[in-house]
């Protein structure tokens, strides 16, 4: 990225404000990336461990399979997922409050003795599943937040930086350079004045 400047004071301390703003920003950038990168490790392991005992769950209840056909599914379904937001690093979050659901009502002299424990397993499996998707989608947003910090840190470290700092040490020669051949210039008109005056 080619900065744009002037040769000139103004341009040069123009310049040397942006110069201080970014190298003021880049710690509190870095300290951000490396928050999320934590923030990210620690959710892409909870979502795992959900992963886990959501397998683990369903492997226990896979001897049932054949009562699981009697099941009548329209006993239990989700109504509402409750979600708050907590805010991560500057990044918005979601947060599992509560999953609410509606059970038809049932006659227990009907129905297998097993329904019961069955819609406690279905809630119980539902939960971990929401709670796992939830915390993917936590994983995700602070991955995208973390990989935009991080291309903020370059940008600033590796082109704006330096790219200011050239730009900076351009003008100052420039107006070194400027300032000697005047001073030069001058000299010479002296001399000639003092020859002049002398013959």
């Amino acid at each position: 990225m080619a900065v744009k400047f002037q040769y000139n004071k103004t341009s040069l301390q123009s310049l040397d404000k942006q110069l201080k703003v970014r190298r003021r920003a880049l710690p509190t950038l870095k300290n951000k990336e490396s928050a999320l990168r934590s923030e990210v490790k620690r959710a892409k392991d909870h979502a795992a461990s959900l992963d886990k005992e959501f397998i683990e769950e369903m492997g226990r209840y896979e001897n049932m399979v054949r009562l699981w056909g009697e099941f009548d599914q329209s006993l239990l379904r989700v109504v509402d997922v409750k979600l708050s937001v907590k805010k991560i690093a500057g990044v918005l979050t979601p947060v599992l409050d509560e999953v609410q659901f509606e059970m038809a009502p049932f006659h227990l002299f009907s129905k297998p003795l097993w329904f019961a424990d069955g819609i406690a397993i279905l809630k119980k499996l539902a939960e971990v599943a929401i709670n796992r998707e939830v915390y993917t989608r936590k994983m995700v947003l602070l991955d995208y937040a973390r990989k935009k910090t991080t291309q903020k840190v370059n940008l600033y470290e590796k082109v704006q930086i330096p790219g200011f700092e050239d730009a900076m040490r351009k003008i100052k020669r420039f107006l070194e350079d400027e300032d000697n051949l005047s001073k030069s210039a001058q000299k010479i008109v002296k001399t000639r004045q003092e020859q002049e005056v002398e013959s």
